[in-house]
């Protein structure tokens, strides 16, 4: 399965508000940090803040925060929000045997993988980030 940027940049905020949900960043502050861009970040914040995955927090020092909950979260909850659904066995090119064919066996990968990204709840993985990476993480979960 691959991802479309917009994925990874809402998997890459959401991680990092999630380290430390106690703290606020701004969109320029997590882009400069992940080297993406601002403008097509905000509008994935947008998206998030509607999914209530994250807040928006106004005013001096403002940002977002993560206001979910790390233990529940999957990465699943946030790739379904941005990546499209997989074409159906009636389009156009599944019309001979071999190809319906690998277009099960492509399903199958995706039914697999769909499965693995449900089980991987936010805190699981950010078990793995290095320590200097999640500063505070331990006391928060």
């Amino acid at each position: 399965m691959r991802l479309q940027k917009s994925t990874e940049f809402a998997l890459y905020a959401v991680l990092e508000l999630a380290a430390d949900p106690g703290r606020q960043m701004s969109t320029a502050d997590i882009a400069v940090r992940y080297g993406i861009s601002a403008h097509h970040l905000a509008k994935v914040m947008r998206q998030l803040v509607r999914a209530g995955l994250i807040q928006s927090v106004r005013g001096v020092g403002g940002g977002y925060r993560f206001s979910g909950n790390v233990k529940r979260v999957t990465l699943w909850d946030i790739i379904e929000l941005f990546e499209p659904e997989a074409p159906g066995d009636g389009e156009a090119g599944y019309d001979t045997p071999i190809a319906r064919a690998l277009y099960r066996v492509r399903a199958e990968i995706d039914d697999l993988a769909r499965a693995t990204m449900q089980s991987i709840t936010l805190k699981s993985l950010l078990k793995f980030a290095p320590a200097e990476t999640v500063e505070g993480l331990a006391r928060t979960l």
